[in-house]
C-alpha cells in the first residue's frame, strides 16, 4: 500500500470572511429589533415562546464575549441581562459590533481549531462555538419573523445583511 501524503487544504472559509458573514447577519438581526414596536418588544410571546426582546438579550450576552474569549482566553460568566427599552438594546447592540471586530482581530487564525471551553460551561472546537453564536441568532431572529408577521408587520428581507 503506497503511502499518502498529506496535503494542505485551502480553508474553506477565511476568519476574516467569517467575521463579514456574521456581521452581516447582526445587521439584519438590528433591523428586526427596529421593527418591534416599542410596546411588544419585551412582552409579546407565542406559543411558550420567549419575547424577542429577551432573545436579542441573549445574543447580545453571547456575541463580543464570544470574540474576547477566543481572542484573551478570558470568559464572562453568561449573564444576559435585564434591558429597559428598544433603545437601549439598539445601543448596546451597536456598541457590540465594534467590539466583535476589536477582538476579533486578536484571535490567532489557528484558536479556530483548537478546543475551548467558553463562558464556562461549552466545550468544542472554537469554529464550532463562533458558528453555534452565528446559528442561534439566525434561530431566534427567525422567530421574532414569526411575531412580526403575527402582530401584522412585515420583516426586513431575511437576504438583506449590508
Amino acid at each position: 500500500m503506497a503511502e499518502q501524503t498529506a496535503v494542505a487544504r485551502p480553508a474553506f472559509i477565511t476568519p476574516d470572511a467569517l467575521l463579514d458573514h456574521w456581521q452581516g447577519h447582526r445587521r439584519l438581526t438590528r433591523r428586526v429589533i427596529e421593527a418591534f414596536p416599542e410596546d411588544q418588544l419585551f412582552t409579546y410571546t407565542i406559543g411558550g415562546m420567549r419575547p424577542f426582546g429577551e432573545m436579542a438579550a441573549e445574543l447580545l450576552a453571547m456575541a463580543a464575549p464570544m470574540a474576547r474569549g477566543l481572542a484573551t482566553g478570558e470568559w464572562e460568566t453568561y449573564s444576559p441581562g435585564a434591558i429597559g427599552s428598544r433603545d437601549e438594546l439598539l445601543r448596546l447592540w451597536d456598541e457590540s459590533a465594534p467590539r466583535i471586530a476589536e477582538f476579533w482581530a486578536k484571535i490567532p487564525p489557528e484558536r479556530f481549531g483548537e478546543t475551548i471551553t467558553s463562558f464556562g460551561q461549552y466545550t468544542g472546537p472554537a469554529h464550532w462555538q463562533v458558528l453555534y453564536v452565528i446559528d442561534n441568532e439566525v434561530h431566534h431572529r427567525a422567530q421574532g419573523y414569526v411575531y412580526l408577521r403575527a402582530l401584522g408587520i412585515e420583516p426586513p428581507p431575511f437576504y438583506a445583511r449590508d
